[in-house]
């Protein structure tokens, strides 16, 4: 299933800490926290969500239970 929906930048609330999220490309995503660039992601599976390294962009392999949170957020807004 691909997420549909818009490709505008949109806010997500995990707990207290809201996000925003500016759509990039296909499955990627740059992540402002706190008004400031926090991280780049790009969804690996439906369940599970990579942080891309911020000098070379390639996905950094590796469970991160906020970036999944952070994903799963994307999926329930462009669902």
């Amino acid at each position: 299933m691909e997420l549909q929906g818009p490709q505008e930048p949109f806010d997500i609330e995990i707990g207290n800490i809201v996000y925003s999220i500016f759509p990039e490309e296909k499955d990627v995503y740059m992540v402002f926290k706190d008004g400031e660039e926090y991280v780049k992601i790009i969804k690996d599976t439906e369940q599970t969500w990579l942080k891309l390294n911020p000098e070379t962009e390639l996905p950094m392999f590796g469970m991160d239970e906020e970036i999944n949170a952070i994903g799963q957020g994307i999926i329930a807004e462009l669902g």
